[in-house]
């Protein structure tokens, strides 16, 4: 399998070739910008896969596809508000919310093995993707959810949640007020349903609200801790390959 990696964090790149390694698979080139991408691809063989960032740090990655008639699979690694992630399914592409975890990574890998024997292909809307990314006002976003508190039933609305988490393979909501209540969803499904300019996720454990920050915190490899309002944990963390979106986010 030819594989080649595109991300413009070069620490972010060099660790998704190492859990690559780990399962035999060699990335044959590490490229970091739109500009490098296309002048490589114009010398080279087109891989088999390509693990694609979206945001580089010339322009987004689309522009590759844009210019150049490549066939190659796609697996997108992306830190991007989530929002974007709706796009991908509807389009049945493959993608890996950044930090990478090596199970997912396993999973997709398996994935794309399957459709070699069909020979299946993935139609890439760019448009649509696109679309989603820059005109997430059109969207609409969850106002409220329903908790259950005994035998009853409670509205809590958006703007009283400091922060939603995931614990014990549940998925829960803190309100201003102190109190966590467990939701029948997941994070993965929030994260087509929270405004991103309100909620953004800081790990595969958190989601944050921007107005609930009180503090934040240098922490040890290059990573930030978050100070909420009331939620109280050591671990509310921004993981060090979200935090120049983070920053970003924060504005």
């Amino acid at each position: 399998m030819n594989v080649i990696i595109v991300e413009d964090e070069k620490p972010s790149a060099r660790r998704l070739q190492r859990m690559l390694e780990k399962l035999d698979i060699k990335a044959d080139a590490l490229l970091h910008s739109v500009e490098e991408s296309l002048e490589w691809f114009q010398k080279n063989p087109h891989p088999d896969l390509i693990f694609l960032d979206i945001q580089l740090s010339d322009g987004l990655s689309f522009e590759i596809f844009e210019t150049l008639d490549i066939k190659s699979a796609v697996i997108f690694t992306t830190a991007y508000d989530e929002y974007a992630l709706q796009a991908f399914k509807l389009n049945s592409i493959d993608y890996l919310l950044k930090p990478i975890d090596e199970d997912e990574l396993v999973k997709a890998v398996a994935k794309y093995q399957e459709r070699i024997p069909q020979k299946q292909s993935v139609n890439i809307d760019f448009n649509d993707i696109k679309k989603l990314l820059v005109n997430p006002i059109d969207r609409e976003y969850k106002k409220r959810f329903s908790v259950k508190v005994g035998q009853h039933i409670k509205l809590v609305n958006i703007d009283e949640v400091e922060c939603f988490y995931s614990e014990n393979k549940g998925t829960y909501l803190h309100t201003a007020d102190g109190r966590n209540y467990l939701l029948d969803t997941t994070l993965e499904q929030l994260a087509d349903e929270l405004e991103p300019r309100l909620f953004f996720r800081i790990s595969r454990k958190y989601f944050v609200n921007i107005n609930a920050i009180k503090d934040m915190v240098s922490y040890t490899n290059s990573r930030l801790q978050i100070k909420l309002d009331t939620y109280k944990a050591d671990d509310v963390i921004v993981a060090r390959e979200r935090v120049k979106d983070f920053k970003e986010w924060l504005g």
